[in-house]
């Protein structure tokens, strides 16, 4: 990404926050909030494609290659103790 409006593209919704935190920044700073929200930027990016990625495996019945530790147990406990509080 080169440009401000590609960050901000590929934030999505977040690109609220980015512009907040441009506006925020002593100009000094705003080298290194660009580029904080460009690695974010380029993160979520490759998420959403790996996301797809899987979810095309998925729509056809298949496992996504590589291996897979099942945490749903674990995602659930911890939803459960949030909700709890405990």
């Amino acid at each position: 990404m080169e440009t401000i409006a590609q960050i901000r593209a590929a934030l999505g919704p977040a690109a609220p926050r980015f512009a907040a935190a441009l506006d925020g920044a002593p100009l000094a700073e705003v080298p290194a909030v660009v580029e904080r929200w460009r690695r974010i930027a380029t993160d979520t990016v490759a998420a959403v494609e790996r996301g797809r990625a899987m979810a095309e495996y998925d729509a056809r019945g298949k496992v996504p290659p590589g291996e897979w530790v099942d945490r749903t147990e674990r995602v659930r406990a911890d939803a459960e103790r949030l909700r709890t509080g405990y």
